[in-house]
């Protein structure tokens, strides 16, 4: 495809808005949309940035990230004033997020990792002296929704566990609840950067799943200018949807959620 049908292309595609009015719109990002211009994946032409700007004849002011292979919701303002406003929210951690994901082995029913991070090396050549700086504090809270096993071998079980959990990250480091997960051992299904290749194998070739199983649900802000709460909710992508329907049949009955909740820091839970 070249250059000039990438951009008609873009041009022709839409967002779904889930919330807008004069200062902010939310939209559905699908998984392995770019947020913006990326001078990683340089070559790509289509990022969401663009396509809403297109669509609703404006320029829009992106305020936080998701990943390119994280679907769900993404905020964006609509002036200079508001984008500081918001911005300012993310940076105190006043704004509320859930994520969704199916991650490998069976996680307790709710618990918090506490767990510093470094920075990521956007380039080759910075990761010497990203090394040196201090890791930042991270934390994410998580509660396990459902249990999973599935009747198929990973090469080394015959039969492989998974969990559903809902995220609660209260920081906000690069890739924070994929490598969060992959330190106590959960990591999530479809990651892969953070995440464990013959699980991955397995949903795509007996679960049909082709994408990162991590979903942006949920977010709750103070709105910059009513400086009322403001609650957005935006639903599963239908691929995300289809595979959860498609793991229904699986699910454990034997799943406590009574238990009290474990702070986990470095600990590593087995499968």
């Amino acid at each position: 495809m070249t250059a000039q049908q990438t951009e008609v292309e873009t041009q022709q595609e839409t967002l779904d808005i889930i919330y807008q009015d004069e200062y902010l719109v939310a939209v559905q990002k699908p998984a392995g949309l770019l947020v913006h211009k990326s001078p990683i994946d340089r070559h790509e032409k289509r990022y969401a940035m663009k396509i809403l700007r297109n669509q609703i004849g404006q320029w829009v002011y992106p305020v936080h990230r998701l990943d390119k292979p994280t679907s769900g919701l993404l905020l964006f303002t609509l002036d200079k004033d508001s984008a500081r406003l918001v911005s300012q929210q993310f940076e105190q951690h006043l704004i509320d997020k859930e994520y969704l994901a199916v991650v490998r082995g069976f996680t307790k029913p709710e618990g918090v990792i506490d767990y510093p991070l470094n920075e990521i090396a956007v380039f080759k050549h910075l990761e010497k002296s990203i090394e040196q700086k201090e890791a930042k504090p991270s934390v994410t809270h998580f509660k396990t929704l459902k249990h999973f096993i599935l009747p198929y071998s990973d090469g080394h079980f015959e039969q492989c566990r998974y969990s559903l959990v809902k995220l609660f990250p209260k920081t906000g480091r690069k890739h924070q609840i994929r490598r969060h997960l992959k330190h106590i051992s959960h990591p999530i299904v479809g990651d892969v950067k953070h995440g464990r290749g013959e699980h991955n194998r397995l949903f795509k070739t007996h679960m049909d799943s082709h994408r990162l199983l991590l979903a942006a649900q949920t977010m709750t802000l103070t709105h910059p200018v009513t400086n009322e709460r403001l609650h957005l909710d935006c639903p599963i992508e239908t691929n995300f949807q289809q595979l959860l329907e498609r793991l229904a049949p699986y699910q454990t009955s034997d799943f406590n959620t009574e238990t009290k909740t474990d702070t986990t820091n470095e600990t590593k839970s087995k499968q």
